[in-house]
């Protein structure tokens, strides 16, 4: 099971990494890579019998969090620049 984690994790840090043309691409990767983490977290107290269970939930909190504000900045990022393509992004331009 731990072998599989790894491999989904990897495979969304691939897809970060290789292909960030878009900004909803990038947030669904990320996405994709809390979700792993939030499996993991999860399924650890069923190997650990001491392990606590507020571990998974606060992480998923967490999660919703960076979504609402991935999405809040890709909206006002299109609004601004027309479209989400983070190769049209200048990040130094205050």
């Amino acid at each position: 099971m731990t072998f599989l984690l790894i491999i989904m994790f990897s495979t969304a840090l691939a897809g970060l990494s290789f292909h960030r043309m878009h900004l909803l691409s990038a947030l669904l990767c990320l996405e994709g890579m809390m979700l792993v983490i939030f499996i993991g977290l999860s399924l650890w107290p069923n190997e650990l019998s001491s392990a606590p269970f507020t571990t998974p939930l606060i992480m998923l909190t967490m999660s919703a969090c960076e979504a609402s504000l991935g999405l809040s900045l890709m909206i006002a990022t299109a609004r601004s620049h027309g479209n989400d393509n983070l190769k049209s992004l200048n990040l130094l331009q205050c």
